[in-house]
């Protein structure tokens, strides 16, 4: 499956927060998922500066092209509204890795 990773990245620092979305998505890859991180948009964001809105627009052309949702822990605007959008599309949204597997198996 194709997984979106939502989770914080402005929220406290964002250098931490994409490591663990990063490390949250070679779990999915060692269970044979396919993790879509938003967050690496930051490398792009240093070449060429985009607005908060922008980055949100990007993320949500995103999200209807993947399989499920996976929340990751942590407050975060952005994530919350990646979970509405997901939601509204009645794409499947998991908040832990645990019940994603538990949901699709390995």
């Amino acid at each position: 499956m194709i997984v979106y990773v939502s989770g914080p990245y402005t929220k406290g620092d964002v250098i931490e927060n994409i490591r663990i979305a990063c490390d949250t998505a070679d779990k999915l890859l060692e269970k044979g998922h396919i993790p879509y991180i938003p967050h690496l948009s930051a490398f792009w964001h240093l070449v060429s500066l985009k607005s908060y809105d922008e980055w949100m627009r990007i993320d949500a052309a995103f999200i209807p092209r993947c399989d499920c949702l996976l929340r990751i822990p942590g407050e975060s605007k952005g994530g919350d509204i990646e979970v509405q959008i997901a939601q509204r599309l009645d794409i499947p949204v998991y908040f832990s890795i645990d019940e994603l597997i538990g949901a699709y198996g390995d």
